[in-house]
């Protein structure tokens, strides 16, 4: 069974640092890029940003750049989200997503991606 599995969310300060995990069962992340969605109350899915079979990324969200970057981890079949600087309007739930391919897609459309995992809450708040 092919399975993506997030964890790491929780509730941090703003200015505060997390680091998100997504691994991979039943295939390997290394013939994949991995998207990193996010979806806040009553708002759409929104891309973040993506990583691909290099580790090159592509930033969807201008509001993360700077702050959010992404690696892969293929020993433990795990893509990370760092985020740092965090501020009140990233919260939401955040979600990996598989598109089999070396390569990112140019837009952040969820139906690129094949693979999704079940989402983590982020919450920034003081």
């Amino acid at each position: 069974q092919l399975q993506l599995v997030e964890s790491g969310g929780g509730l941090v300060q703003p200015g505060g640092s997390l680091r998100l995990s997504c691994a991979a069962s039943g295939f390997t992340l290394d013939s994949y890029d991995i998207g990193w969605f996010r979806q806040a109350p009553g708002k759409e899915r929104e891309g973040v940003l993506c990583i691909g079979g290099s580790g090159d990324i592509t930033t969807y969200a201008d509001s993360v750049k700077g702050r959010f970057t992404s690696f892969r981890d293929n020993a433990k079949n795990t893509v990370y989200l760092q985020m740092n600087n965090l501020k009140p309007e990233d919260t939401a739930v955040y979600y990996c997503a598989a598109d089999f391919g070396f390569y990112c897609p140019n837009n952040a459309a969820p139906y690129e991606f094949d693979y999704w995992g079940q989402g983590t809450q982020v919450t920034v708040s003081s």
